[in-house]
């Protein structure tokens, strides 16, 4: 009943699953690599 009320009061933080994190962490990695791979490109057609 309490855990309802909190929602209901717009308290609706908690904490993350395990499968969440690693979803998360997988999703932040591949991101990364995006990031890296247009910086590379970027500084390669910056030097051309």
């Amino acid at each position: 009943m309490e855990a309802g009320k909190q929602r209901l009061a717009g308290d609706t933080a908690r904490a993350a699953t395990c499968d969440e994190v690693k979803y998360l962490r997988c999703e932040a990695r591949g991101l990364k690599e995006v990031v890296a791979e247009q910086t590379l490109e970027l500084h390669l057609l910056k030097k051309a």
